[in-house]
């Protein structure tokens, strides 16, 4: 019999086959290893041992989905100062320094400070321990990779570079999850460097939480925002032929499961959209969508603003996240979720259940359809709440199971802060109003639960991302050099 997680399986993998992936650049990996090159006349056979344990280490990283450079093995500072000029012509996203035995903090300093790139410090030792009766000092010094960590985590403290650190033996596999989640780390920073923000309309009046500033994103991750118009929009609508919105519309009644209370025509108008959408997404070479315009009286804007749901949604499940109300800074939270394989659907709070103890959470709108418990629906809604228009809606439950929320908090000198919270999504009711739901346990009472929340400074809206990935944002947050808050 199939499990739930089978099921979930199967759902994604034909999500896939019918959404395809937008392709991004690779993560890029910098690798050096290094041992002090005084040791190798002495002790021959030493030399041959560490680059034999380098090679396995590339090995390991290349596995995780990521380019790797591997600027090769390290054992004075001259050959070092050559290794950071490689780097820094690589344009990586996170460097690995393998200390393999006793180095001198002058052969990696170089690396650290040429490359501008955030560094992980590795001493991985061959195995559990050494055989103590058996070894000689040649033998001994494969194991003291460790030793010039304190080393290296002083000079780097002077020279103002952050350290960070993973300490184990080679083949450890606790050793190397710690490893992944730097990796998962570097996966979000590529993403964000490297990301183009699309902004199409204007903010929704009054939320002043939701207002950010594009220059913002660009000196604080190195994105890019292009800022887009509606009539971007309504230019390529008017372009879609009849026989695309047919096809569209027939691969939605593939994805979505229709309710009753669809209308043809405003089905087939989101179709037309979605089609556009992709367009706009392919043309501007967009990673993320965040959008908002009011409209007035059933004019074009107001119908493209309206008919936004299901391509938005369609968009989210390749991997461009979108999200209404000009919620820019949580499209940035989707795409970061999205970079750890995670999801990340557009949320805010829709009200405390104090007697099961949860806080239910969804929104109306775009949603991600790779965190859903079930075939998600299409719902027509003959008005949307607080919103001009009316049209189709996409509902479902979340997934039960662990979950994260990952918002972008501000604070008053204009900085940016990851805000995390862990919880887990458990069955329960759900409002059938068009609105992805999803009700989550903290652990603690709802109520605490939003004032903590709240106190960090997250915002309303935040990506909800499936699994526990509060450890891979916090790591996250160290390589791009924003704050870290967790409730």
């Amino acid at each position: 019999m199939a499990t739930t997680a089978d099921r979930q399986a199967v759902r994604t993998a034909a999500l896939h086959e019918l959404l395809p992936p937008v392709t991004r650049r690779r993560t890029r990996v910098g690798l050096v290893a290094g041992g002090l090159g005084t040791y190798w006349p002495q002790f021959p056979g030493l030399l041959p041992q560490l680059k034999e344990s380098a090679a396995y280490v590339a090995e390991r990283l290349r596995a995780m989905d990521t380019e790797v450079t591997d600027a090769g093995f390290v054992s004075d500072a001259q050959e070092g100062a050559r290794a950071a000029e490689q780097l820094r012509r690589a344009d990586c996203d996170l460097i690995v320094l393998f200390l393999t035995t006793y180095l001198t903090s002058s052969m990696v300093l170089p690396i650290a400070r040429r490359a501008h790139t955030p560094v992980l410090v590795v001493d991985l030792q061959p195995t559990e321990r050494m055989d103590h009766a058996t070894f000689d000092t040649g033998a001994w010094l494969a194991y003291c990779g460790q030793c010039p960590v304190p080393e290296v985590g002083n000079v780097f403290r002077r020279a103002g570079i952050p350290f960070r650190s993973v300490s184990g033996w080679l083949r450890q596999e606790s050793a190397w999850r710690r490893v992944e989640r730097w990796i998962r780390a570097a996966h979000i920073r590529a993403a964000l460097r490297h990301a183009r923000h699309g902004l199409m309309g204007h903010v929704y009046p009054g939320m002043l939480d939701v207002q950010t500033d594009p220059t913002l994103l660009c000196t604080t991750f190195g994105s890019h925002v292009e800022v887009l118009e509606f009539d971007d929009l309504r230019h390529r609508v008017e372009r879609v032929t009849e026989a695309e919105t047919r096809e569209r519309m027939a691969l939605a009644r593939q994805v979505f499961t229709l309710d009753d209370s669809v209308v043809e025509e405003d089905f087939a108008w989101g179709a037309t959209v979605s089609v556009a959408l992709d367009r706009l997404a392919e043309d501007f070479a967009l990673d993320s969508l965040a959008y908002y315009h009011r409209g007035l009286d059933g004019e074009q804007h107001e119908r493209l603003g309206a008919g936004m749901i299901l391509g938005a949604s369609l968009l989210t499940a390749r991997g461009v996240p979108a999200a209404g109300e000009y919620e820019l800074r949580t499209s940035v939270a989707q795409l970061a979720s999205q970079s750890v394989g995670a999801g990340g659907s557009f949320t805010e709070i829709q009200a405390l259940d104090f007697q099961d103890g949860v806080v239910e959470m969804g929104h109306d709108g775009p949603a991600h359809l790779a965190v859903s418990a079930r075939d998600p629906l299409l719902r027509g809604l003959g008005v949307y709440h607080g919103k001009r228009g009316w049209g189709v809606s996409v509902e479902f439950d979340v997934r039960h199971g662990p979950v994260t929320l990952l918002g972008l908090g501000q604070d008053a000198d204009g900085t940016l802060a990851f805000v995390t919270s862990e919880g887990t999504v458990v069955p329960g009711p759900h409002l059938e109003i068009g609105n992805t739901t999803s009700r989550v346990d903290f652990g603690r009472d709802p109520g605490e639960w939003v004032d903590a929340w709240s106190a960090t400074g997250v915002g309303h809206h935040w990506s909800l991302a499936v699994g526990h990935h509060a450890a891979d944002f916090a790591a996250a947050a160290s390589l791009l050099g924003i704050d870290h808050r967790h409730v």
